[in-house]
């Protein structure tokens, strides 16, 4: 996911290339693309795949949102159209310390806890929540159609330099969650 760069310059790590909502802040701050900067972007993703909506469509993709997201900043959950565990699992893998967010592994696991094997769910809870989020969604479909952001217009959902947009960083304060 964050492993990549512009083609046939791969090499150069002082660049940082991406779609602004969807890297590590420690990433937009220079630091280099880890495993745990790709469970970062997964978490990013579960929330696309959860709400069927952009990260930050409502606004500009400038240096004000990457300060943002660098200062722990993230999309606004409806927790009553995602299930718990989910949304658990998803807030852990976008925590803004690295050192916090699940290994491989651990997702893994915690994805296999709610896997629906062949209808089957493992635990009966985490089967409810999912029946509850799937009722919510069904109850309120034409809300949540209708509760679909217009796409702002400076917001850029391919991947691009950034480098111009974190260079102001080191001039702002940005809180390191890190430490």
């Amino acid at each position: 996911m964050g492993l990549c760069g512009e083609v046939g310059n791969i090499k150069d790590e002082s660049k940082i290339y991406g779609v602004i909502p969807y890297v590590a802040p420690e990433v937009l701050k220079g630091k280099p693309y880890t495993q745990a900067a790709d469970i970062c972007s997964l978490g990013m993703i579960m929330y696309f795949i959860a709400t069927g909506k952009q990260l930050f469509a409502n606004c500009a993709h400038d240096e004000f949102l990457v300060l943002n997201i660098c200062n722990g900043i993230r999309s606004e959950i409806n927790e009553s159209e995602i299930p718990k565990i989910y949304i658990d699992i998803m807030k852990k893998c976008w925590d803004s310390n690295p050192n916090n967010r699940p290994s491989v592994i651990d997702l893994e696991k915690s994805i296999n806890s709610f896997y629906p094997a062949f209808g089957y769910f493992i635990d009966k809870e985490i089967k409810k929540q999912f029946e509850k989020a799937e009722e919510y969604r069904k109850a309120n479909l034409l809300s949540i159609e209708s509760n679909q952001s217009t796409t702002h217009p400076e917001a850029y959902y391919r991947s691009r330099l950034l480098n111009p947009f974190t260079k102001k960083l080191y001039s702002m304060e940005v809180i390191d969650f890190t430490k």
